[in-house]
């Protein structure tokens, strides 16, 4: 009642402004009392920045990936990201609810295999769900897995990475060419923040979702020669915000999401595209995570 009480109030105060700091602490108060969770049963779900299809799509969840339950409206449900506590909104006919002991144990457990093949299949009785490249495999063992005690059959292949630099470059090359999507998370369309996250969730290492929230993670490195593969290098704009974040490959290169993933020659100036002939990328800082 009183978690009621709080909801109420401050959604007075925040008619115009329900993106606030302040609304989405309340809802996450609430989150926590009322126990709500999903898991993501689909090769993907959009997420996006508003209740409508109409808003831009902020990331993505992928097949395994699971989150916690805030606000359930008509057609939308506002919910938390598990593994990088990001806010968003899905379509309510998507989510597919788990209990909160599920919910509980696969974020604690390290019974958890990530999806190494770019595409492969899962299959559920009769039904055959695609999954891609960074997808999540619950309490996965030789060839199955399940969820909330369902299980499921998988015959592809899965990361068995500890976390070597060389690792999380090779995981990058997969995305080579794929096209950039604003919010994407894919082979199918993705990010540079998107790709620097799943490419480290591969080699089993936790990022946050978007770059300026990378960037103030790891250890600073002052030059670029000292960066190795796997290292992240991020841009900024002319206000000093950062706008894109790339892997060094430790060649003198990087690979990142503009336009498609693709690698250029990066120096201490920034990333250099050779087709344009001129610096795309002003480079502000690099941050080591692999030390």
């Amino acid at each position: 009642m009183i978690a009621i009480k709080i909801l109420i109030v401050l959604k007075l105060f925040t008619l115009s402004i329900k993106s606030s700091i302040f609304y989405n602490y309340a809802l996450v108060y609430l989150a926590k009392n009322k126990m709500m969770y999903g898991i993501c049963n689909l090769s993907s779900v959009p997420c996006r920045k508003e209740p409508s299809d109409a808003s831009e799509m902020v990331t993505q969840l992928l097949f395994g990936e699971h989150y916690q339950i805030i606000e359930e409206q008509e057609r939308w449900t506002y919910i938390r990201i598990i593994h990088d506590n990001y806010l968003c909104w899905i379509s309510r006919n998507q989510v597919h609810y788990i209990s909160d002991a599920f919910a509980e144990a696969i974020s604690y457990s390290t019974a958890r295999s990530i999806v190494s093949d770019i595409l492969s299949l899962v299959q559920h009785n009769n039904d055959i769900t695609s999954v891609v490249l960074g997808s999540s495999l619950p309490y996965y063992r030789a060839g199955s897995f399940n969820i909330e005690q369902q299980e499921y059959e998988y015959g592809g292949e899965v990361s068995t990475s500890k976390g070597a630099r060389t690792d999380i470059v090779n995981f990058a090359m997969n995305y080579l060419n794929t096209p950039y999507l604003w919010g994407g998370r894919s082979p199918f369309g993705i990010d540079c923040s998107g790709l620097t996250q799943v490419c480290y969730k591969l080699a089993n290492k936790q990022l946050p979702r978007d770059a300026y929230q990378q960037a103030d993670l790891g250890v600073s490195l002052s030059f670029v020669e000292e960066a190795q593969a796997g290292d992240l290098a991020f841009f900024d704009n002319a206000d000093g915000r950062i706008i894109h974040v790339g892997i060094m490959t430790g060649e003198g290169t990087i690979i990142h999401a503009s336009g498609k993933v693709k690698i250029d020659p990066i120096d201490h100036f920034g990333i250099y595209d050779v087709a344009q002939k001129k610096y795309s990328h002003r480079l502000r800082l690099l941050k080591s995570y692999l030390l």
